[in-house]
């Protein structure tokens, strides 16, 4: 009896694979047969799923974004809980948030490195330009919402200008995010952690 392949899985474990050939060798090195390679696949077998390089990469991209988001909505979710106590469990909140953009561990770093080959190729392929464009408005938006809430509860340092600081506040995390992986020995999470905590003081009032 001929074996059954889910269409859905196998995409993802050739997209998995994508993840895993990109950090280590950069989206350039992502060919279609490097990514069958890792995959344990024909290259035939992946062009059954993905006709092109382009496409493959696309897939892959929104997938990256799809999960992304998925685990900083779950913060969202708890930040939004009416049930959480103080402000300063409110304000250790926001930090996990925002810390979800920046490479406090493994898992994160790898993330970012994918990030980064992604969003540095989308500046001479248009055809990644929208997809790289909605991961930085997602994080903005996500920004925008945290210190909105923080205005509205009366939290926000007077006089500051919400989407000013949108800005600012997203490009700590870009700087963060971006020098870490470069230079982990000069950014390690713990330092990431007090450069983010320290701008913070900046914004919200006890």
């Amino acid at each position: 009896m001929p074996k059954i392949v889910d269409p859905g899985a196998r995409r993802l474990a050739v997209t998995d694979a994508a993840f895993r050939v990109i950090r280590r060798d950069g989206l350039e090195g992502a060919t279609l047969r490097a990514i069958a390679d890792e995959a344990g696949l024909a290259i035939g077998s992946v062009r059954h799923y993905f006709t092109s390089h382009t496409e493959l990469t696309l897939f892959a991209l929104d997938e990256f974004t799809d999960r992304v988001t998925g685990r900083i909505l779950a913060h969202v979710e708890r930040l939004n809980d009416p049930a959480r106590g103080t402000a300063s469990v409110r304000r250790r909140d926001v930090e996990d948030l925002l810390g979800e953009f920046l490479p406090l561990d493994d898992a994160r770093r790898d993330e970012i490195v994918v990030w980064l080959a992604f969003v540095t190729a989308a500046r001479t392929r248009p055809e990644l330009h929208p997809r790289a464009l909605r991961l930085y408005e997602g994080m903005r938006t996500i920004v925008g919402r945290v210190l909105a809430r923080a205005d509205a509860a009366g939290r926000l340092v007077s006089g500051l200008d919400p989407a000013l600081e949108t800005e600012r506040l997203c490009a700590v995390l870009d700087g963060l995010a971006v020098n870490a992986v470069l230079h982990p020995d000069r950014l390690p999470p713990d330092t990431q952690r007090a450069v983010l905590g320290r701008h913070l003081d900046t914004l919200l009032a006890d």
